[in-house]
Order: C-alpha cells, then sequence, then structure tokens
C-alpha cells in the first residue's frame, strides 16, 4: 500500500482549505483559487495552476497529494460503447463506461472496489470489496468518462449513472459529497435531474436519503417482486424484504416527491412468467415509478439466460395495462463485458486495502 505523509487536498473543504492557508501565512483568496483549480478545472497537478507563484506551487506539492485517477485501459464496443479501468492513487482498479446515444451520453461509474452483496446476476458481485471510493475518486470517473465523450463523439456528458460496480449506499457520504461537486456551481455544475443512483435495496439508506433531501433519482434493481425468488438472486433481500423496502420507497416519495426507477432483468423460466409480472404490477403501486425491463447479460459465474423475446413483450404489455410506465432496455457493450451486471475487474491487484 502507498504510503504518504502528504494531506489529500480534495479531501478538504473551501472552509478547512483556508484555514490551511492562514497557517501556511497564505491569503485565503488563494484558497479559493486552489479550490476552483480542483473542482471547475479538474486540475491533476499543482503545477496546471498558472495563476499561482512557483513558490506557492512547490509548498503545495510538498504538502499535499491530488490522488488523481488514471485511465489503466480503455475498450471500444462495437455498438460505440467505451469501457474504461481506471487506476486508483493505491494500485486498486475499477471500471466505468460511457454509453453514447444519439440523444444522449451517459457516464457509468463505480462506488467501490468490489462489492459484499453477492448477487448473484453480477459479475461485480463475486468480487471481495476491497474499500469505498472517495467522492474526488467518483468525481474523476465523471470527468475522464465526460473528456471521452468530447474527444470520440464531440458531444459533453449529459447524463450519469451510478450503477458501476458496488453498492453506492454503502458508500453513502462519499457518494452524496460526489454529487454535490459535480452538481456544484463551483463544481461540475451539472443538473440533480441528470444524476440516477440505483441501490440492491438498503431500506435504512433509503429513509436517509429521503431525510437529506435528496435531489437526483433513485433506481431500485428489484428484479424479483416475490420475497422468495429475490432472496434466491440478491441475498440482501432478506434483510430488506420487499415489505420492508416498500415502506421506505412511501416514506421516501413522502418525503422527496420523486417517482422511483425498478430496474427488472427479466431472466428465462425464472422471473418472466404472468404471475411474476402480476406481482411487479402490484409493487408498483406503492409510488409512482416506472420499470426498465433489462436483457440479462451472461457473466461467466453464473447459469442464468435471458428470457425470450416474446416473453418480454408480453411481460411489457401486461405492466402498459396496468397502467405502468415500462421500457425494454437493449444492452450496451455487451461484447466487451460492458453491460450491466458484466462490470468485474480480472487480474486485480494484490494490493489489499482496508474497508472504509
Amino acid at each position: 500500500m502507498l504510503v504518504t505523509t502528504k494531506t489529500d487536498i480534495r479531501s478538504l473543504s473551501l472552509i478547512q482549505l483556508q484555514q490551511h492557508f492562514t497557517e501556511m501565512k497564505e491569503p485565503a483568496y488563494r484558497a479559493k483559487q486552489v479550490y476552483q483549480w480542483l473542482w471547475e478545472k479538474s486540475a491533476r497537478s499543482f503545477e496546471e495552476m498558472s495563476n499561482l507563484s512557483k513558490d506557492l506551487r512547490k509548498k503545495l506539492d510538498e504538502n499535499y497529494t491530488i490522488n488523481a485517477v488514471e485511465v489503466n485501459n480503455t475498450q471500444f464496443s462495437n455498438d460505440q460503447t467505451i469501457k474504461n479501468t481506471f487506476r486508483l492513487f493505491d494500485g486498486n482498479i475499477v471500471e466505468g463506461v460511457l454509453i453514447p446515444m444519439e440523444e444522449r451520453m451517459t457516464a457509468c461509474v463505480s462506488s467501490q472496489v468490489g462489492c459484499s452483496l453477492s448477487c448473484k446476476f453480477c459479475a461485480t458481485g463475486y468480487m471481495d470489496r476491497k474499500r469505498n471510493l472517495n467522492a474526488d475518486e467518483i468525481y474523476d470517473q465523471v470527468v475522464l468518462i465526460d473528456q471521452q465523450a468530447k474527444k470520440n463523439y464531440n458531444a459533453p456528458l449529459t447524463n450519469i449513472v451510478y450503477m458501476g460496480m458496488g453498492e453506492p449506499l454503502l458508500n453513502y457520504a462519499n457518494v452524496m459529497k460526489s454529487i454535490e461537486r459535480i452538481t456544484a456551481p463551483d463544481g461540475l455544475n451539472m443538473s440533480y435531474k441528470r444524476i440516477t443512483v440505483s441501490t440492491a435495496g438498503i431500506a435504512k439508506m433509503i429513509r436517509k436519503l429521503a431525510d437529506d433531501g435528496a435531489k437526483f433519482n433513485l433506481a431500485l434493481s428489484l428484479h424479483a417482486a416475490d420475497d422468495k425468488k429475490r432472496n434466491e438472486i440478491m441475498p440482501i433481500n432478506e434483510q430488506n424484504t420487499l415489505k420492508v423496502l416498500a415502506e421506505a420507497l412511501k416514506y421516501y416519495f413522502a418525503k422527496t416527491k420523486n417517482p422511483v426507477t425498478y430496474e427488472y432483468i427479466v431472466f428465462n423460466n425464472f422471473n418472466d412468467e404472468l404471475q411474476d409480472a402480476i406481482d411487479l404490477a402490484k409493487f408498483c403501486k406503492h409510488v409512482p415509478c416506472k420499470v426498465n425491463l433489462i436483457e440479462y447479460n451472461p457473466i461467466q459465474f453464473a447459469d442464468f439466460i435471458n428470457a425470450e423475446g416474446d416473453k418480454i413483450d408480453a411481460f411489457s404489455n401486461y405492466l402498459k395495462s396496468q397502467g405502468v410506465n415500462t421500457n425494454i432496455r437493449r444492452s450496451r457493450g455487451k461484447d466487451i463485458d460492458a453491460a450491466c451486471g458484466q462490470l468485474a475487474v480480472k487480474n486485480q491487484p494484490e494490493t489489499e486495502i482496508s474497508a472504509n
């Protein structure tokens, strides 16, 4: 593990940074300039901060570090999706994806190195969770993917989804801070409405989102509206049953007035029958919502198969007949293991990091 006595400068708030500058006998307005370089201009080194004196840049370099995320490898899909492996300052690797579409450019970012939830259909769930990502590491993924969008497709990012590696609500503080920096006028100044955080269903944290007045979109990876089936593929459901989740979602909607999106992978001969659609339609009555029916993307660890096209269509048609806003989402980046549920770093470095 990398050992350093330098302070991660992006872990400091503007007020903290101003205090540090006062202690260094530097004017407080310089701290604001540095903060602008870090978050508005996404500087990756102190040398880039051209309106600071050489002596101040040297002093900053001696006392602080910018733990910038680096692109380790990039793969291009036949459908123009771009998958990245990102190297973190301590040698750990996470993955992030650029999904280009005609009407939008979406970044799919990771929030943890690995995952602890062990969902049976998700490649990340078969990895150990090594640690949480810091807010600046999540922010860096967005910046780097935005640069790719501009370079390859001449268009900036329009949307961000926290649907990469890890469970965002188990890294709550860092996820919330990253969103604050991404949406802040002195950050990337993106709209909350362009950000979606996906959870496997941590009821108490959904309630916390409500209490904290979350303004972004919330998606729940549901995949079954029957406790027995959901327990089978998502062990988290044993402590967060559908009834418990429904109560948390009702609390969330009452506080935020934000509708919820349910993500539902349709597995062949598992959750693709009419009764499954009936169960899902009933669950959808709890709060205003929409449903995304998602193709299953094969992984080497599991034997699930995607449902037949006519089954998915029938499933969708039933939900619509019950007044449920329903979309069928086709997978992107399947050929480079960049699609939903396929993100898993092969050949993880041996560096062991304590979990946050």
